[in-house]
């Protein structure tokens, strides 16, 4: 050993040979940007096929890349980093486009249907998930997307859930299937059905999951429709807060249950829910600039492609085939649930 590494080290300090030893944290950096990467060119075909969306197109390439061209290890710190925390800040900015005085607004007219159709995919969720034998983690994404807003519902309670990400992958890939399906088939049949543009819009606004799906669908019934359903969708995105509340204490409460003593209600309560509504309340406030309100709309989109296309390229193919039908039956009929609940409650009330 030298003079000078026994001087450093006489004073206190590491060997220079130990420090060199000594691994540094990994880098989250690589994974990030192929994240990025990826989440680009999904955006791209979101924007030629609007339909899909970039949501769904970021995660379908994730997991194809994943299954053709695995990352390697300096790749997963990044990915599982933008599949996490990206994912929780993309929610925070999805707050910016509700106004709680339009939510207050047009809430209180959908209420009764909004509730029922929320309580009707539950109900449904947990009966046939349990005649089918799904596991309780797909069915509880299946549910409470289908229940309020898909992808985003879904994005919402997987830092609490904490399910693998090929249960998260699934969920969001039979959401969207009904999704593409409601589109198709929801104008012709509220023609047939006679409805109104309201009470089309506000069927549209509680049985289609999707934000962009809804738009597609409302807007092809009619102008009207659209702008209606448009409002609705968003007012039933705000019950991402109380649902996510209840799923954090309902998990606490397990873990408490089941003796577990170093478990704290803190390290999975959704802090990030509470700053999505902080946020929603800054939007009502007006202090942003509302020429600053499509760029916010334009960061938070494209956040969520990117941490959905994290969780794409976490997921497992070959467990997701594993799963097999059942799941995707799940979907329906709790597609079909909600979708038949909105028009009937539309009937007893007297809308339809």
């Amino acid at each position: 050993m030298s003079a000078r590494t026994i001087g450093a080290a006489s004073k206190g300090n590491p060997p220079v040979s130990s420090i060199a030893a000594t691994p540094s944290a990994p880098s989250r950096l690589p994974g990030v940007l192929l994240a990025f990467a990826i989440a680009a060119v999904a955006y791209g075909l979101g924007r030629l096929m609007p339909l899909v969306g970039g949501a769904v197109w970021g995660i379908v390439l994730g997991i194809v890349v994943r299954q053709f061209a695995p990352p390697g290890a300096r790749f997963l710190p990044g990915i599982r980093f933008a599949s996490k925390q990206v994912l929780q800040w993309s929610i925070v900015a999805l707050g910016f486009g509700l106004s709680i005085t339009q939510v207050a607004h047009t809430g209180l007219e959908s209420l009764s249907v909004t509730l029922a159709t929320v309580a009707a995919a539950g109900l449904a969720a947990w009966g046939l998930g349990k005649l089918l034998r799904v596991d309780d983690a797909l069915k509880l994404l299946i549910g409470v997307g289908t229940a309020i807003c898909g992808g985003s519902a879904i994005a919402a309670i997987v830092p609490i859930v904490k399910p693998d990400e090929h249960d998260t992958a699934f969920a969001i890939s039979t959401i969207f299937l009904f999704n593409l399906v409601a589109v198709l088939l929801f104008p012709p049949l509220g023609h047939w059905l006679g409805l109104s543009d309201l009470g089309f819009g506000l069927w549209a606004g509680t049985a289609i999951n999707d934000t962009s799906s809804v738009v597609a669908a409302g807007y092809t019934y009619s102008h009207a429709a659209g702008d209606y359903a448009t409002i609705v969708k968003l007012t039933r995105a705000t019950l991402i807060i109380p649902i996510s509340l209840a799923i954090a204490f309902v998990v606490a409460w397990r873990h408490k249950r089941g003796g577990a003593s170093d478990f704290s209600l803190a390290k999975i309560f959704p802090w990030f829910i509470l700053w999505f509504l902080v946020a929603s309340v800054i939007r009502t406030t007006g202090i942003v600039p509302a020429p600053a309100l499509p760029a916010i709309h334009f960061i938070a989109e494209c956040l969520i492609i990117v941490a959905l296309t994290a969780i794409g390229l976490s997921a497992d193919l070959r467990r997701m085939a594993s799963t097999g039908h059942r799941p995707i039956l799940l979907g329906l009929g709790v597609w079909a649930a909600v979708a038949l609940t909105s028009l009937l409650v539309q009937h007893l009330i007297g809308r339809w």
